[in-house]
């Protein structure tokens, strides 16, 4: 505390300075702070951001209407080391007594400190945005050209500076546009000098974006420039591109009518110093080239092997390490077809995704045997990646388990490993950690640990009995990966054992959407140390504690640790909890009433589900349409879906071969009950990108996981949560539902999950960002055994159990990642009674912070 109270007013003192701080105080007298630009387009003002991006100067960014960025830019010292010079000639004496004292490194350590300082302040804020008329006088030109190219070939822009009559120094700028009557397309004559491309543009002459009745755009003509270009350098057209493509528009005395010629010219061929013509031609593949070890120090040597495959021709410095298949199931070149860059960028893209090659060279050049010089001959570069590689991680961490750990993990990969192109990652990693709630009690330092690795198979094509190349092509960019992990951990929890094997398909149809197909996706979940469950879970136990101890009760007194006078102090862990719970299993007990029947069954069903060992055998399909460009693309969307079924071969199989149930009527495959269900997930995220500082961005979610024949209940490990810096930031994660009920349990789990999300991302100052958000959802249990009714959901008004959270947060962006601290506040708590739900909680006390690495969603 006393911490705190000294940090206030250096706090303060920031604030004040910050505030106090003149916003023109670095602008010079004759000179005007820009406080704002206004666009008015026939006397209406506008907000259309494309207009405004013409403008060379915009005001100081600002956070709340305030421009922190321009204050924090004044706090620097414009001379640190003039200004330094002048502290210490101030006092004649100063510099020999501060030398003397320290020494003359460290007084020059001083000017170096203040001059850091403020390059810091300059680099974290924004200098003052002086008007310049010269830059409002280009702005001006580029808004009027802007309306000109869109048909408005009259418009006149104007701008005037509005000083600020209460204030020094400031003005803001007023754009004004009388754009007049627009111009209209009236006649488009085209002449096309090339028989072959006059050929191809009739094929698709439908599909032209300039069109008789439209208004005049210069974006038209680019973009249909762009569009006839990649129609027929994709039809054969080697050597066409935009520059034989040109408008002529004919606007003099036409009383706003655009009369177009539309040109297409011959080929040129220069030769020495003479240029001649010659009408375009269609050009064919007749040969290719692959070399499969291409280096610079090597270009020049010869080859030592060769071979072809169906029609492509592989050549290799040193002997050839790969089945031809692999490398031409990449290639889209072919021989015999028709010049496409399509199918160059198809090679380029597949041959990279492969992961043993450095980015491919692809050359044409014309076949010397071919008179009619339509022939080329594609070359194709490859320089292979280092066969083997290695990573080693290191990380320090703290959690909700562990007050320290130290986590290490090394892998390894081979590339071509069965000379197909596949690669080989065999993977170990390992922690040691420090816990209070070690199983064991274990008093040494490092008393928790775990244990784990992986090997994973990725494979460059359809691994399938038969041929399915008909129905996934090979340009769907077809992988088959296969892994096995293993983990295993020590004084964790209940000490779980897990494996897992995971077969699966993955094809992309399209640049946006990717299928995933787990043919098969199976885990085993052993727990090795059930005894320790009521240690792991207190609040379960603390609520079955209550229970025994209460008057109405006469439980087995051996059941219990006793005190000095042999009264019952709590049970006895594992066997007096475990007794106390069968007893009520078995109606053993006495007169329970209806509160306390519903605590025991909820701690009963939650310890069979938490301690169960689960053999999930399933199959699933995923299918994922994402138009993110790049990760800088702020206006996108994302849609996933995906249907899981588990158990059903394995009953079945059990069905048909009369294999026994178990007491509880359940097969069982190695002596587990095999967990059988169904579960349907989707998925919505939408960005939209308000304007080069500012995201909103939002997420829907839904996803239910029925049990049925075999089971009565999901595992645990495919089960829902909510709450946490990826959920519901107003909760901590496992804390929130299922429903409204509140039994304080550390894992709550359902099968059934909805999800609203919203967040409006903003910056502050550089790299330091902001957002505001709002997240709804709960989690709930549907069609399975669960009997606590605040848990179930079972008609639509259950809807009003959604809990809502919403808060703020603070975001440093590394460009490569972000790290964030993101506030959150109980907004609508479902677990409250009706009619105390809204903002009871809505306080810094009862505040969740959550720290997260990139973005929730």
């Amino acid at each position: 505390m006393k911490k705190l109270f000294t940090k206030i007013p250096l706090f303060i003192l920031i604030c004040v300075s910050i505030l106090s701080c003149d916003a023109v105080k670095k602008v010079k007298e004759g000179e005007s702070l820009l406080t704002k630009n206004t666009i008015l387009v026939d006397d209406e003002e506008i907000k259309d951001a494309a207009v405004y991006s013409q403008l060379l100067q915009i005001p100081n960014s600002s956070l709340l209407g305030f421009p922190l960025a321009l204050h924090i830019y004044n706090l620097a010292n414009e001379h640190p080391d003039s200004t330094h010079q002048a502290w210490l000639n101030k006092n004649p004496k100063r510099e020999a007594r501060l030398i003397k004292l320290l020494s003359k490194k460290q007084v020059d350590e001083i000017l170096n400190y203040r001059v850091g300082k403020s390059n810091w302040l300059k680099n974290m804020g924004e200098a003052p945005v002086v008007i310049s008329n010269d830059r409002a006088e280009r702005s001006r030109k580029r808004i009027e050209e802007y309306y000109k190219s869109f048909g408005w070939l009259n418009a006149v822009a104007t701008f005037t500076m509005d000083k600020d009559s209460t204030k020094n120094k400031r003005a803001a700028i007023t754009y004004s546009v009388k754009r007049e009557k627009p111009y209209i397309i009236d006649s488009i004559a085209i002449q096309i000098d090339s028989p072959v491309v006059d050929s191809l543009f009739k094929i698709s002459e439908n599909k032209s974006l300039i069109k008789n009745g439209q208004q005049y755009s210069r974006n038209d003509f680019a973009n249909e420039r762009d569009r006839l270009t990649i129609q027929l350098r994709n039809s054969g057209l080697y050597y066409f591109n935009q520059e034989y493509i040109s408008f002529i528009a004919d606007t003099v005395n036409t009383d706003h009518k655009a009369h177009i010629e539309y040109l297409i010219a011959n080929r040129n061929i220069q030769v020495g110093d003479s240029t001649f013509q010659e009408p375009f031609k269609i050009h064919k593949i007749s040969r290719v080239n692959i070399i499969t070890d291409y280096t610079f120090d090597n270009k020049e040597k010869k080859f030592q092997d060769s071979t072809t495959y169906h029609g492509f021709f592989l050549y290799g410095y040193d002997e050839i390490k790969y089945r031809p298949k692999a490398i031409t199931d990449a290639v889209f070149i072919a021989p015999g077809s028709v010049f496409k860059d399509t199918d160059r960028t198809l090679t380029y893209n597949h041959l990279s995704e492969l992961r043993i090659f450095r980015y491919p060279n692809i050359n044409y050049t014309l076949d010397p045997a071919d008179s009619t010089k339509t022939d080329l001959i594609a070359t194709i570069q490859l320089s292979p990646r280092k066969k083997y590689s290695a990573s080693v991680d290191l990380d320090v961490s703290t959690s909700t388990i562990q007050e320290f750990g130290i986590g290490f993990s090394t892998s390894f990969l081979t590339r071509n490993v069965f000379k197909g192109a596949e690669t080989l990652e065999i993977s170990a990693r390992g922690s040691i950690g420090s816990s209070k709630d070690a199983a064991d009690g274990n008093s040494n330092f490092f008393n928790i640990s775990e244990i784990g690795g992986d090997v994973k198979l990725a494979i460059p094509r359809i691994l399938f009995p038969w041929k399915i190349e008909k129905i996934i092509p090979k340009y769907m960019s077809p992988y088959t990966n296969i892994s096995i992990g293993v983990s295993s951990q020590q004084n964790i929890g209940l000490d779980k054992q897990n494996i897992s094997t995971v077969f699966n398909y993955k094809w992309s149809p399209s640049r946006i959407h990717t299928f995933r197909l787990d043919l098969m996706n199976i885990q085993y979940v052993r727990n090795l140390n059930s005894n320790n469950y009521f240690n792991v879970y207190r609040n379960s136990f603390n609520r079955l504690n209550e229970v025994a101890l209460s008057n109405n009760l006469n439980p087995d007194i051996t059941y219990f640790n006793l005190d000095e006078n042999n009264n019952p102090i709590e049970l006895i862990i594992p066997e007096g909890a475990d007794s106390f719970l069968n007893d009520f299993n078995t109606d053993q007990l006495g007169s329970l009433n209806e509160e306390q029947k519903q605590i025991l069954r909820n701690i009963n069903q939650q310890k069979n589900r938490l301690t169960e060992n689960n053999l999930i055998f399933a199959s699933n399909i995923s299918w994922i349409r994402d138009s993110r460009r790049s990760v800088f693309d702020n206006q996108f969307t994302r849609t996933r879906l995906k249907l899981e079924f588990a158990g059903n071969m394995l009953s079945t199989i059990s069905s048909l071969a009369g294999v026994k149930r178990n007491e509880n009527g359940n097969f069982e495959a190695l002596g587990v009950a095999i967990s059988q269900y169904v579960k349907v997930e989707s998925e919505y995220i939408r960005y939209w990108e308000l304007d080069k500082n500012s995201v909103f961005a939002m997420r829907l979610f839904g996803g239910i996981a029925i049990p049925y024949g075999n089971s009565n209940s999901i595992p645990f490990t495919r089960s829902y949560f909510a709450g946490g810096p990826n959920d519901n930031r107003g909760w901590q994660p496992f804390k929130l539902g299922p429903g409204s009920s509140n039994r304080g349990d550390e894992f709550n789990e359902a099968n059934m999950k909805l999800a609203v999300n919203g967040e409006y991302r903003f910056g502050i100052l550089g790299a330091i960002k902001g957002a505001f958000f709002v997240d709804a959802g709960n989690i709930w249990n549907a069609f399975d055994n669960v009997t606590d009714d605040t848990s179930i959901f079972d008609e639509l008004s259950d809807l009003k159990n959604i809990a809502v959270g919403s808060g703020f947060g603070l975001r440093y962006d590394f460009g490569f990642f972000v790290i964030r601290l993101d506030t959150g506040f109980k907004t609508y708590d479902p677990a409250r009674i009706e009619g105390e739900r809204w903002f009871k909680d809505y306080n810094f006390s009862n505040a969740v912070y959550n720290i997260g690495i990139n973005y929730p969603f």
